[in-house]
């Protein structure tokens, strides 16, 4: 990522920011220019209006919002690239995407940022067979039988989300109705149904899925949320994986922090967040300083317990980071499998090595999928891969595999945000609040989708800048 020198701001709100001014145009250029050679001195000070901390979705977002209305931003990130949960690359001589995935016809911030930079999409290869588990081993059905024998139940399974989620991107908007199912995890609510043994089968492993792999970590009201903000229908659901940015997932977000102009400082970790009442002080943890009116801590929920802030987090924030919200078992796997290997989707029931498979792309050689395995998989061991790829599809060769472990990466702590029973109604609105002149953004403490989607991210980036402009 290239950086940018960042302009001075300009028009209404500049005298508001006399104190930043007063510290030196002078000193902000050094600062400015030192960052741009990638070497500081341990007290120079960058001086900004706002500092974003993360380079994902939710950081691209504010800075690019902040730089329209004139301010400067400096975004650091603790990694070497980009993206944050978000992280396209390249294997087996293809595109892949690591981390996130999928964007859906209904994000409307990112069908509107698609077209803004005039990104296309396109989609994964359509499944021409579907697996289920019977009888404690795994089917192939048609896709066509594969709905027949899912859509009813998971209808019931989402029965009365579209009360308790009226209006879904205001999730509290009947929380009247939430205190009843909020507390409930995935597990449950299966529990509630009162399913056969081959009924509960079919629908453990896609919750378990979601959950990272045990459906007692997953809330209720975090699938039910998304399923009516999709639509509320078994088929706008599942609109909500397959569809992909071309040029990966990292092209949109590349757009709009070139679109900011921010200054974007990589190999930056933030050790501590202090408010000082009129600006706010920002240190890495190699000893940089930054100084700025406001920060935007735009990383995952579960790292900020390892920054300090001064004064300490709010009680909703320190139970978010406390207990988590991204899930610290969720691990995405890619798989070659050698010859002409047929597009296999499906879930298997919870607890199986592989929890689900979604096709990609046919090679000369072989077959790309991407696999979500349980935690109990040992994802480095090729034998126990192959085998559990075998019960998906007899026979199977893995030529490779490459799995993103996601809980053991230290600036996310977790994968794909989800939160746990009863945090919707614990930690909203609260937790999206300012804290004095520290403000929060990120996918998990979106109000609409939340978690696993870089809609949510961008609803949180723009709520943060508008935060923001009210302190500037």
């Amino acid at each position: 990522m290239r950086s940018h020198d960042s302009s001075s701001p300009s028009g209404n709100g500049v005298g508001r920011r006399s104190l930043l001014k007063a510290i030196g145009a002078g000193a902000a250029a050094a600062s400015f220019s030192t960052l741009g050679a990638g070497v500081a001195h341990a007290e120079e000070e960058a001086v900004v209006d706002a500092i974003i901390i993360g380079a994902g979705y939710a950081g691209g977002m504010a800075a690019r919002e902040l730089a329209a209305k004139g301010l400067t931003t400096l975004v650091l990130e603790a990694r070497d690239r980009i993206g944050g949960r978000i992280w396209t690359g390249s294997w087996a001589g293809e595109q892949i995407e690591l981390g996130g995935q999928w964007v859906a016809p209904s994000h409307r911030l990112v069908q509107a940022e698609l077209s803004r930079y005039k990104i296309g999409v396109y989609g994964d290869p359509a499944p021409e067979r579907v697996v289920v588990p019977r009888g404690g081993k795994l089917e192939p059905v048609t896709p066509a039988e594969a709905q027949a024998l899912l859509e009813p139940l998971w209808k019931e399974f989402y029965k009365g989300s579209e009360q308790y989620f009226e209006r879904p991107a205001e999730p509290l908007y009947r929380k009247d109705l939430l205190a009843a199912v909020d507390p409930l995890s995935l597990a449950d609510r299966l529990k509630q149904m009162n399913l056969s043994p081959a009924e509960f089968d079919l629908l453990s492993g896609d919750a378990a899925v979601y959950a990272g792999g045990s459906m007692t970590t997953g809330s209720l009201t975090g699938m039910a949320q998304w399923y009516q903000l999709a639509g509320g229908t078994y088929e706008s659901y599942g609109t909500t994986i397959g569809t992909r940015p071309v040029g990966g997932m990292t092209a949109l977000l590349r757009a709009m922090l070139d679109d900011s102009r921010a200054r974007v400082r990589l190999n930056s970790p933030v050790a501590k967040v202090t408010d000082a009442g009129d600006r706010v002080v920002v240190q890495t943890v190699d000893g940089k300083r930054f100084v700025g009116r406001t920060v935007v801590v735009a990383t995952p929920t579960n790292v900020w317990k390892n920054i300090t802030f001064a004064p300490g987090l709010p009680k909703a924030h320190t139970q978010a980071t406390t207990q988590g919200i991204g899930l610290p078992n969720g691990t995405k796997m890619w798989l070659h499998i050698k010859g002409n290997v047929e597009a296999t989707s499906g879930t298997a029931a919870e607890g199986s090595p592989i929890l689900m498979m979604v096709p990609q792309k046919q090679l000369a050689d072989g077959r790309l999928m991407v696999a979500f395995p349980h935690p109990s998989l040992d994802v480095n061991n090729p034998v126990k891969v192959q085998e559990a790829v075998q019960q998906w599809i007899p026979g199977a060769q893995v030529l490779k595999s490459r799995a993103m472990e996601w809980g053991k990466d230290p600036y996310s702590a977790g994968s794909w945000g989800f939160r746990r029973p009863g945090q919707l109604l614990q930690l909203f609105p609260q937790i999206e609040q300012p804290h004095g002149r520290i403000l929060f953004a990120g996918a998990d403490i979106a109000q609409g989708w939340h978690g696993a989607y870089i809609e949510g991210a961008m609803e949180s980036g723009k709520r943060a800048a508008q935060q923001a402009l009210r302190l500037a």
